[in-house]
């Protein structure tokens, strides 16, 4: 197919048949898309303030630990309170670090074709991240394995609505964990072009995997640290703690210009107060800790502010995704990262344990909570499943068609308002005993003019069951099947390869990275 001619069909036809000689889907091309609509905000001024109030008062009288002795000095430069492990800060201090943290940013990873723009209207969807277990359904549920990694790093490649790859989508539990990091940066970087994540988990991992970075780019050290080129996420601790190796590889990021983001992991009933103003009320406190934290230490650091706050089912203590209270948490906490000034990153995730329907609504749920928030960052958009323990390459497929869908859904042509897009003409022409199949107008846009599926089969019963009856996890699998069998890795500079796997080797020689084993 020319590039002509997929510009032309984009958004239109993208059968789910595989034909001879074509590629296993056809789906809609590279793409940013614009959320253009306006952020659900559940509160009014005074709920935002109300939840402003208790995030300050949290940091001033009650304090957040921190089990990081070089952020315990930082923090008593800047003149907060610390006691032992314990730190509190004053509103006016944390107001004017956020005051200091970029609006908009772009990262550029070794293809500068597919850098990424964060803090406006664009809305980004990356990979399901760090499930410890793999799930398809010729395997059932198996613990990761590194071939199964490598599956998602080329289903991420694959993808065109996968705007970057966020950490291992499932983890390679056979490679010894001093040196997993430098196999799995080396997939990531090889089989993707995208922007790369890289776990802060203490100062070896989080330094060889920017000078990876650095590496696969072709970048000088001054180039590396000029721009965003990758980035960290890390997590508190809740209630109220950060840890040691994730602040540890923060603050090493934002000192080279990296971007960080934090995500408290609040549930609600367990790791933070029942009610969900509460459980945000936390989350924003423990995220603003950090960020100013960043932010002192290095001032302008690109920085963003995550939600992962849900409840549990109070039945088991089991987590729950993609609940209304789930969603809600999302849409407030949206409000406040406006409010503050921060870019936002949410999640689209599930509790279910196969690509059944469960997973379906949950993931809606949550995808459709993260664009009514105003979210810029999308993590574990595509094949998440049992609250984040497995990930499965057939949920990939499925998760990739509402993201799809959700794109389209963002293009204004879905809602133009033209002439030729009211088309009194063309009603005129049909009139009322006519039909719209063959009047130029359709024949015009009809290849273009809808959403096509990659999974969904929309044919009438009768013609789905003489074609065998398939029901969608099946039809995933045998997609997901399909694009491993077709995947080529992006190209790179033989001579930038053999470096980063002189680097490897390197590395791993020397022992890689410390382990508690």
């Amino acid at each position: 197919m020319t590039e002509e001619l997929r510009r032309k069909r984009a958004g239109g036809r993208a059968g789910n048949v595989r034909r001879a000689g074509t590629s296993a889907i056809d789906q809609m091309p590279w793409r940013i898309p614009e959320n253009h609509d306006r952020p659900t905000e559940p509160l009014g001024p005074e709920g935002v303030e109300a939840i402003h109030r208790g995030a300050m008062r949290i940091l001033k009288e009650i304090g957040i630990r921190f089990i990081n002795d070089e952020a315990l000095e930082i923090f008593r430069a800047a003149g907060c309170r610390v006691e032992e492990r314990n730190v509190r800060m004053d509103e006016d201090f944390v107001m004017a670090m956020l005051a200091r943290a970029p609006r908009r940013f772009s990262i550029t990873p070794r293809n500068p074709d597919r850098r990424i723009t964060i803090g406006g209207r664009e809305l980004l969807f990356g990979n399901v991240s760090s499930p410890p277990n793999y799930w398809d359904m010729e395997r059932g549920k198996v613990s990761g394995f590194q071939e199964g990694f490598r599956r998602f790093i080329k289903l991420t490649q694959y993808f065109n609505c996968i705007h970057f790859a966020g950490g291992y989508p499932v983890e390679p539990v056979e490679i010894h964990p001093s040196v997993r990091h430098l196999d799995c940066l080396f997939d990531k970087l090889t089989l993707t072009d995208k922007v790369v994540h890289a776990y802060s988990l203490g100062r070896e991992r989080i330094e060889d995997a920017m000078e990876m970075v650095r590496i696969a780019g072709g970048l000088s050290e001054a180039e590396f640290a000029a721009a965003p080129r990758m980035f960290t996420n890390i997590n508190s601790v809740s209630p109220l703690k950060h840890d040691h190796p994730m602040i540890d590889g923060a603050l090493r990021m934002a000192r080279r210009g990296q971007m960080v983001i934090v995500t408290p992991f609040t549930l609600a009933g367990a790791m933070a107060p029942v009610t969900m103003s509460g459980a945000v009320a936390l989350s924003i406190a423990e995220a603003l800790s950090a960020i100013a934290l960043i932010q002192y230490d290095s001032p302008g650091a690109p920085v963003m502010i995550g939600t992962f706050t849900s409840n549990v089912d109070m039945k088991s203590g089991a987590p729950a995704f993609g609940t209304p209270e789930y969603m809600r948490a999302t849409q407030m906490t949206g409000q406040m990262a406006r409010f503050y000034g921060l870019p936002l990153r949410s999640s689209g995730t599930c509790a279910a344990n196969i690509p059944d329907a469960q997973a379906a609504w949950e993931t809606s749920n949550s995808l459709w909570a993260a664009v009514q928030s105003g979210s810029h960052v999308v993590y574990h958009a595509a094949g998440w499943l049992e609250g984040g323990l497995i990930a499965s390459p057939e949920k990939f497929v499925m998760d990739c068609e509402m993201l799809q869908m959700i794109q389209r859904y963002m293009e204004p042509v879905v809602w133009a308002t033209g002439p030729e897009d009211i088309a009194v003409e063309t009603i005129a022409e049909v009139g009322p005993d006519g039909h719209f199949f063959g009047v130029q107008h359709t024949q015009d846009r009809y290849t273009t003019a809808f959403y096509a599926p990659i999974v969904s089969d929309w044919r009438n019963f009768e013609a789905w069951e003489l074609d065998g009856a398939v029901q969608t996890p099946e039809r995933a699998h045998r997609t997901f099947r399909a694009i491993l069998d077709e995947f080529e890795a992006p190209p790179m500079d033989p001579a930038i390869r053999e470096e980063l796997a002189d680097f490897v080797a390197r590395r791993k020689a020397e022992g890689g990275a410390p382990t508690d084993f």
